[in-house]
């Protein structure tokens, strides 16, 4: 007997759902492409056009109330997540949101809250966790290369020092709830050292605009401090974003401990592939070049030795999905918990007021466990 299909209905057409959710959605037989709300088609972006055998909706409420719809998935704009979750869960479906979840951890709270009431699954799309460079770094670490951790950067840092066009602006350019780099590109690095190393004893943060000329609208960079203090030995992470870096090779990690460091430029070759219509199980799909591999530095005999570290073979994106189905099938939990979320959420809150205040501000844990 065949698996049970799940009917996903996506919420929105823009770049997230055409790029990072239905291509993946496709790529698991669990899971069916049943709908997607579209509110104003055009000639040349209609998703009836694209994928014809899908339910075409024109609201939310209508993929709410459609009895056939197992699961939402939500990749609207983030001022949006937390009523259209609520109204899902509460309307019976299991839901999926693109990062950021919500603009606030009380928001988050409040639908993990939900979530539990209804029995529903709720999960939040953080598919970087599945970046085949931070699963290389994971493996590093398991295999105790580096040693005791000293400092760990991780940085998604891009030479853009011209503000976009207004045209060509969204939510993550303009003042919005949970607009700007901290929400869009640090809730990414974030949640990676979240799932790494737990919550941090206590956080500092810089949250600005740092294109030249530029006073108004969100802020465009940040460098946030995660203090750590874990089997008797501190540690600090340095979470950066930056739109000023006009380097040839961006540097992704550099982690160095009391046996080895790793460093490693570039960043994952998945977005870019998907954004240039690559797909899962094509051939070379999420394969980074050999010439993007990291390398981890020892000392032995009094001397320093540099060698590549071959990136791990990629698990790809598809792989949260693989786990979403699982769980809807009661096997397994979901991919990323909607209370791990709250945390990163709670962390980037504390890094805001850090950076209007000055202080250095202490985290309290309310959810963590090893992964």
């Amino acid at each position: 007997m065949s698996a049970k299909q799940f009917n996903a209905a996506v919420i929105g057409y823009g770049l997230s759902a055409k790029v990072f959710h239905i291509p993946l959605i496709e790529a698991v037989p669990e899971l069916k492409l049943y709908g997607i709300v579209q509110r104003t088609p055009k000639p040349d972006d209609d998703a009836s056009k694209d994928f014809p055998s899908a339910k075409a909706y024109r609201s939310a409420e209508e993929a709410f109330a459609d009895p056939d719809v197992d699961v939402i998935v939500v990749t609207s704009v983030p001022e949006t997540h937390f009523e259209f979750t609520k109204k899902a869960l509460e309307s019976g479906k299991h839901v999926v949101v693109e990062k950021p979840f919500v603009p606030t951890s009380k928001e988050a709270n409040e639908l993990a809250a939900i979530a539990k009431q209804t029995g529903k699954l709720l999960t939040v799309y953080q598919n970087r966790r599945w970046d085949s460079d931070f699963l290389t770094v994971k493996q590093i670490m398991a295999e105790d290369k580096l040693g005791t951790i000293g400092e760990f950067e991780t940085h998604f840092d891009r030479h853009r020092p011209e503000l976009p066009p207004a045209a060509s602006q969204t939510w993550k350019n303009k003042d919005l709830p949970a607009g700007g780099a901290l929400f869009d590109l640090g809730s990414h690095l974030i949640d990676q050292v979240y799932n790494l190393f737990g919550p941090p004893k206590q956080v500092t943060g810089h949250v600005g605009i740092q294109r030249p000329g530029v006073t108004s609208g969100s802020p465009d960079n940040c460098t946030v401090l995660l203090h750590y203090g874990q089997e008797g030995a501190n540690f600090l992470v340095t979470v950066k974003a930056a739109v000023i870096s006009p380097e040839e090779e961006q540097l992704r990690y550099w982690i160095r401990g009391t046996k080895g460091s790793f460093k490693k430029f570039h960043l994952d070759v998945q977005e870019d592939q998907l954004k240039a219509g690559m797909r899962p199980g094509d051939n070379g799909f999420a394969v980074e070049p050999e010439s993007h591999h990291g390398t981890v530095t020892v000392q032995k005999d009094g001397k320093f030795e540099r060698k590549t570290y071959p990136t791990v073979a990629p698990a790809t994106y598809v792989e949260y999905y693989r786990i979403f189905a699982k769980a809807l099938q009661g096997q397994g939990e979901v991919p990323v918990k909607a209370e791990e979320a709250a945390d990163v959420l709670r962390i980037i809150e504390l890094a805001q007021e850090s950076s209007r205040t000055g202080r250095t501000l202490d985290f309290q844990a309310t959810l963590w466990k090893p992964t």
